[in-house]
């Protein structure tokens, strides 16, 4: 399990069964886009585990995070393996509902 910290964004980054989850922390914005990228930029082509982002913790997030996720969705299209959402906060869904980009995202239900 690896951990990224930051005083106002954390990653937790699990591999298990064939599924590699990244639970997200706090405000994703600008000024923590870097060092997610560095997070994910291993990740998204890994083509023998899913990948799943855990957004249950995840305060806030803006333009630039949405990107991310974006480009993320786009670099995983055609891949063996697949790419969720997990646990999204209300306040966050309707943001995605809103830019019109929920419908890109699939959710997964927690198995816990």
């Amino acid at each position: 399990m690896n951990t990224r910290k930051s005083l106002k964004f954390s990653t937790t980054t699990q591999l298990e069964n064939g599924i590699c989850t990244v639970s997200l922390r706090g405000e994703l914005d600008l000024s923590v886009a870097p060092d997610f990228r560095k997070v994910m930029d291993p990740l998204v082509g890994k083509d023998d585990a899913d990948l799943v982002l855990n957004l249950k913790e995840l305060k806030y997030i803006d333009s630039t995070g949405i990107g991310i996720f974006l480009s993320i969705l786009k670099a995983r299209q055609g891949m063996n393996s697949r790419f969720y959402v997990r646990d999204v906060p209300d306040h966050i869904r309707k943001l995605f509902e809103m830019t019109g980009i929920a419908k890109f995202f699939a959710e997964q239900e927690n198995s816990h």
